[in-house]
């Protein structure tokens, strides 16, 4: 008759214990699928409100010019012919990006880092302390691959310009180069440089399939002017590009 408590007391324990498991498995799932990253579509272009300089940092500059409120250039006249089902070149097969390159830009050999969304909805660019990498989409196809690749970056952060400050200078025509973990150099060609609003932002154009059977790369920074009330920039510089070479490495 002694046992009987122990016994009762054994089993409250256990109970208990069961109790605290399907929690912390409820929490898990639950972190999941809100998971902001985990296989959601970019809603907003917000890129984590890159560049949010300090009242007193860049003084000689509001942010980066812009071309008009929904001003676009592009396409070029006498641009290559892209990749895809009219020509005898096709997507290369799927790799990560390691670095990218944009002469037009200013961009040398920048990293290239894998990221998710953020809360807002946006591809979450690198930490402000790595001014100079460049985020990828990783839900997405990588660049070079067929469908839409996405890098975000910053323009500027509280100390000065970051990896994509001249991002709004390129011009259909220039050229892109992404190198990737299987040593291929995915060659692309702007085709559309926009400066698109905030407040107008088009999901579905920015981050939309492009042309079926092509591969295709989206840059996104911040743009328009610096709003020092919200701290934040009032629009999105877009470039739209497409493949038009690959070049090193072993392909398929």
């Amino acid at each position: 008759m002694a046992e009987a408590p122990a016994a009762a007391g054994g089993r409250g324990r256990l109970t208990v214990g069961l109790a605290w498991a399907l929690v912390l498995v409820a929490l898990w799932l639950w972190g999941k699928g809100n998971d902001p990253g985990a296989g959601a579509a970019p809603t907003t272009g917000d890129v984590a409100a890159v560049g949010r300089p300090g009242a007193h940092a860049l003084p000689t500059r509001q942010g980066p010019t812009p071309h008009g409120p929904t001003t676009s250039h592009g396409p070029a006249p006498n641009a290559p012919t892209p990749h895809g089902p009219t020509t005898s070149h096709s997507p290369a097969p799927g790799a990560a990006p390691r670095a990218l390159d944009i002469a037009g830009a200013g961009v040398h050999h920048a990293p290239v880092v894998a990221r998710g969304l953020d809360a807002a909805g946006a591809v979450e660019p690198p930490p402000y302390r790595r001014p100079g990498d460049v985020g990828w989409y990783r839900a997405g196809p990588p660049p070079g691959a067929a469908g839409v690749a996405v890098l975000v970056g910053h323009v500027d952060t509280e100390s000065g310009p970051a990896v994509f400050h001249d991002l709004s200078a390129l011009r259909p025509g220039a050229a892109v180069r992404v190198t990737r973990t299987d040593g291929t150099v995915a060659e692309f060609t702007v085709e559309e440089v926009a400066v698109v609003p905030r407040a107008r932002f088009d999901a579905r154009r920015v981050y939309g399939q492009g042309r079926p059977g092509r591969a295709e790369l989206r840059l996104l920074t911040c743009g328009g002017t610096f709003d020092r009330a919200t701290r934040t920039y009032t629009a999105n510089v877009v470039v739209f590009a497409y493949l038009t070479g690959v070049r090193g490495g072993v392909r398929g």
